[in-house]
């Protein structure tokens, strides 16, 4: 079965609907979201990718990533894929959105209207093996200094959201 993206303009109106490989093929932009989880010590719970994964395989990234389908809200969205990737869910809140393009040695693009959400979580996440080959709790000062030295460790809507955090120094949720 073949999942399907919502094809967007730099306003985040749909245009339409495509195929997810064809809209990563041809650079499309198109809406997807990233969930960030922080627990009450104010830890961010990040995950590595899965080696299999077909883009960015083996890179740190944020609770969670994916796309909207059509006529899929942000939210129940990033519920579904929490649930699907991590093995949990708590409740969500919309933060900001941005739009980023990056190619990848494999030739797929990534062209995304992302959203960023929030949530907190405290217990310990049963992930799917299939999406995530690791996973922890850090704390965000260390975050701030491993991206420092070795930023090709994570992965780049990863960087830009946590950069964008950072920022809007959503403080109830980010100690920074």
């Amino acid at each position: 079965m073949k999942d399907f993206v919502v094809v967007v303009d730099k306003d985040d109106n749909a245009l339409g609907q495509m195929e997810k490989m064809e809209a990563h093929e041809t650079g499309t932009l198109h809406r997807a979201f990233s969930v960030f989880v922080f627990n009450s010590q104010s830890q961010m719970l990040i995950h590595r990718r899965a080696f299999s994964k077909y883009h960015s395989g083996g890179l740190w990234t944020n609770a969670c990533c994916s796309h909207q389908r059509p006529g899929e809200s942000t939210l129940d969205a990033a519920h579904r894929r929490l649930k699907e990737e991590m093995g949990f869910d708590c409740e969500l809140e919309e933060e900001f959105s941005f739009i980023y393009k990056t190619e990848f040695e494999n030739k797929l693009t990534e062209h995304e209207l992302d959203h960023v959400i929030t949530g907190a979580f405290d217990g310990f996440p049963n992930p799917n093996p299939k999406e995530v080959c690791e996973w922890k709790y850090v704390d965000i000062d260390y975050l701030i200094e491993d991206i420092a030295n070795y930023p090709d460790k994570y992965t780049v809507w990863f960087k830009i959201a946590f950069e964008q955090l950072k920022k809007n120094k959503l403080a109830h949720k980010l100690a920074v």
